[in-house]
């Protein structure tokens, strides 16, 4: 559905099986929100882990990459495109 229909002139049935088709659209996308967000706490948690075991074994959680990365952001050049994060 691209645009709202007209309100007034849907029947009772169509009000009603509107309703019940962006209800079943919505539990959909809220479904794929939680899965997504259940993936995004697992790789989280994951470079948590990762960072942690570098931190044990004494080496530098911060390279020099970082810094530049967060001085151009903080200079206003922006975020980096996909291909420049590593």
């Amino acid at each position: 559905m691209d645009t709202f229909p007209d309100l007034g002139a849907l029947s009772d049935r169509e009000l009603k099986d509107l309703i019940q088709q962006l209800t079943e659209e919505e539990q959909e996308v809220s479904y794929r929100r939680r899965i997504l967000h259940g993936k995004i706490d697992i790789l989280r948690a994951e470079l948590v882990n990762r960072l942690r075991k570098k931190h044990e074994a004494g080496e530098s959680l911060i390279s020099g990459a970082d810094v530049q990365q967060l001085t151009d952001i903080l200079a206003g050049k922006g975020m980096p495109s996909e291909g420049d994060v590593e």
